[in-house]
């Protein structure tokens, strides 16, 4: 009788699953999805229910033959992918290649890759989900319906390449609606004063100024200040008033995937994408020694802070051992979950918490471990006491006025002896002690100090406020956060600033184009709507279709409308109220194949035309065209001299023969030639490598001789011969893994060394 086979969606969890479940089983992985709809065309056939045309992914028939060949005439077909929506729709994918008569299939659900978890998932298979698969599939319908329709109409609009996701174009708005409310924030000047105070023993500690005659105290400008300290001096300052309490601080729940991104955002420096990614890893399995793989972690794509009731007796138990009693709670601490939660898995914990950070350290990365080190204090530290802080806040007055001082202690830290989350670690070290003061104590005041400030405009958005934002709002769902932040990216309608995303010109043009054409479609409030529906068709409180059918009734008036009506970038342009300098007509801004830029709307008339950048207020100004200086250099390819240019990217070295040759040279600040002085290592070139910048000004290294000879490289060529292949150069680059070093680019070489 042929063995059964259970099918897995990644091939990493295969020798996980294999060592558990024996030789009684075949495991099999699909290597992700196996169908998909197709690449070139909609494949969805509208006006008959909004049927989905599905077809093999390209690549993927070795992987479907493989699947038939070792399913041969097993009858139990057990379809074990993640444990969520794409992972029930790779299993409905699998049996529908695997389906045979009298043949069985059964679905199983791995939350956490370990032994007892592995076998009581296959004692426990269920069958199909079907109302799990028709919410993925409508969610796929959804996003193909507008990405395929719209995408084109910003390609004839605007320019080819772009495209315009439903979850991604909202989380582009609300990205550049931050950047409207920065550009139009209007600053506004206030003053506080601190008083610097000391008690009859002579310790220090200041307070603030908060209320005159028991109403709160506004000073908006110096000569209000002035007159407040002026009132001040010489007037006693008396402790009215010390309340002393001891306030009980909670932890917070274990992991969901949202929170573990914005952490391991603000903690670790890790990106969305980098954190699932190891997350991956984790709970995919990990060797522990010969032959032991192991699934560290539970599932990590989760909305839910359930745990069960063993994983939190397991941590008590640890507590009790490795903290003491203290630190233990008597009975499991369990969370409650939000409305909204979908509850299909539990939070993300370690699958063992005796597979402590130390103990499993030497076997990960550095990544690895840093991220798992979270999710197991996080988890951990949910299980243990409350930590007690004592407060104190004394008012102060002064005679009219009062004034605040506040302080804390950590009377038993508790649960943050092991973790305190970022937020947690900014308020700690705010905290400070005040010395003890009574009622009526007589304060001896050392000096006032006024201090002007300004209101702050709203922050751009963070990775991780962006995933807030997004959470809050209902706006995708776990297992898309990372795809839509590096899609935003990738796609070049975001810059990414010193950790926070402004949006490009380019961004502002497809954000504005797509609302204003499509207000309802790329509405926050709709698209959260869209996503409760999604979860209501798994939940069986409402039907694919009408879901569907609803939906597209709006986005099809949207897009006729769109298509006769949104505004031509090529042709139309936007309008900017600025006016031509040459004719009076006014500059409308259009997108050409080397980007955006000013024209004047009299057109063919006028030919004026410039580049424009904008000021913090979003204001455009106009860019003068590049000038250009003479040098004693002579073109390489013509023997023209050639000039110096101030361009978009810097400056660089232009043939003055242009355009009938177009040969460029990138320079530094000083005007020289920013050549590493080795020569390009392509057969019969005279070429010389030279240091230039990309399109988005990322610096990289090519032949001086482009096009002729297309070398180049990210990497920096450094003047050193490769000891083993005798090349005239090696490169130079640095890893968090292998920090700096060089290496040989030549094929079949190999050659590495330590910088």
């Amino acid at each position: 009788m042929s063995k059964p086979l259970v099918v897995v969606e990644s091939p990493t969890k295969v020798r996980t699953i294999k060592k558990y479940l024996g030789k009684d089983y075949k495991v099999v992985s699909t290597v992700g999805h196996i169908k998909d709809l197709p690449a070139k065309k909609i494949g969805i056939n509208i006006e008959e229910g909004f049927r989905p045309e599905y077809v093999v992914i390209p690549g993927k028939q070795k992987v479907i033959s493989n699947l038939k060949k070792e399913a041969g005439d097993s009858t139990d077909i057990y379809l074990a992918p993640d444990p969520d929506r794409e992972g029930e729709a790779i299993a409905w994918h699998t049996a529908d290649v695997l389906k045979k008569k009298g043949r069985n299939f059964h679905r199983v659900l791995f939350h956490e890759l370990t032994k007892n978890a592995i076998l009581a998932a296959i004692a426990s298979s269920e069958s199909l989900n079907e109302n799990k698969y028709e919410a993925q599939q409508t969610r796929r319908i959804l996003d193909r319906l507008v990405g395929y329709q719209v995408s084109p109409l910003l390609w004839k609009k605007v320019k080819s390449g772009l495209s315009a996701g439903r979850v991604q174009s909202v989380a582009l708005r609300i990205i550049c609606e931050r950047e409207r409310s920065i550009q139009s924030f209007v600053l506004e000047e206030y003053w506080s004063i601190t008083a610097h105070l000391e008690t009859d023993d002579k310790s220090a500690f200041t307070a603030k100024l908060v209320k005159k005659n028991g109403k709160k105290i506004d000073i908006q400008n110096q000569e209000s200040s002035s007159g407040i300290t002026k009132d001040l001096y010489g007037t006693p300052f008396i402790a009215e008033k010390v309340q002393k309490k001891a306030t009980l601080r909670n932890p917070l729940p274990p992991f969901i995937t949202s929170k573990l991104q914005q952490e391991a955002i603000t903690k670790l420096k890790f990106s969305a994408k980098k954190t699932m990614s190891v997350a991956q890893q984790l709970y995919e399995g990990i060797d522990l020694g010969p032959g032991e793989p192991v699934g560290l972690i539970t599932y990590m794509r989760t909305d839910s802070v359930r745990i069960s009731r063993e994983s939190a007796e397991e941590a008590l138990q640890l507590i009790r051992d490795s903290f003491g009693e203290e630190y233990s709670l008597k009975e499991p601490r369990f969370f409650r979950n939000s409305k909204r939660v979908q509850d299909a898995h539990e939070a993300i914990r370690p699958s063992s918490v005796y597979n402590t950070p130390e103990k499993v350290a030497p076997h990960l990365s550095k990544d690895q471990l840093e991220l798992y080190t979270l999710i197991w204090k996080r988890f951990v530290a949910s299980q243990m006491t409350q930590a007690i802080i004592d407060k104190v806040l004394v008012s102060i007055s002064a005679a009219s006025y009062t004034f605040n001082a506040n302080g804390s202690t950590v009377r038993f830290p508790g649960f943050m002896s092991l973790y305190m989350s970022a937020d947690e670690e900014t308020d700690d070290e705010k905290k400070k002690m005040l010395p003890d003061i009574h009622e009526g104590m007589l304060l001896k005041l050392n000096k006032l100090d006024p201090k002007q400030h300004f209101t702050l405009p709203p922050p751009r958005f963070s990775e991780a406020s962006l995933v807030k934002e997004l959470e809050e709002n209902g706006i995708g769902r776990p297992s898309t956060y990372a795809a839509i932040l590096s899609t935003i990216r990738e796609k070049g309608y975001v810059d990414f600033l010193k950790g926070y995303f402004k949006p490009s010109e380019l961004g502002f043009i497809v954000n504005n184009l797509l609302t204003e054409s499509f207000p309802t479609i790329f509405n926050v409030d709709f698209t959260a709507k869209m996503e409760d529906d999604l979860d209501r068709i798994e939940g069986m409180d409402a039907k694919a279709l009408d879901v569907l059918s609803r939906f597209y009734k709006s986005f099809k008036n949207e897009l006729d409308k769109a298509s006769e009506e949104m505004l031509s970038m090529k042709g139309v342009g936007f309008p900017t109220g600025l006016k031509c300098p040459e004719c009076g007509n006014e500059l409308k801004i259009k997108i050409g194949k080397n980007g955006h830029f000013l024209a004047c709307s009299g057109y063919p008339g006028c030919s004026y035309s410039r580049d424009y950048q904008r000021d913090e207020k979003g204001a455009i100004m106009p860019v003068s065209p590049p000038s250009s200086e003479a040098t004693d250099r002579v073109c390489e390819k013509c023997n023209k001299p050639m000039v110096l240019r101030h361009g978009k990217y810097g400056d660089f070295f232009a043939c003055s023969g242009y355009p009938e040759c177009r040969n460029t040279l990138s320079s530094n600040s000083n005007g020289r030639i920013q050549t590493t002085g080795i020569k390009c290592p392509e057969n019969n070139c005279s070429g010389e490598i030279f240091e230039k910048k990309s399109k988005r000004g990322k610096v990289f290294f090519g032949c001086s001789r482009y096009p002729e000879c297309t070398f180049a490289t990210w990497d920096k060529p450094v003047s050193k011969e490769c000891p083993s292949c005798r090349a005239k150069f090696l490169l130079e680059k640095t890893t968090k893994r292998d920090g700096s070093l060089y290496y040989c680019s030549a094929k079949d070489c190999g050659y590495k060394e330590n910088k």
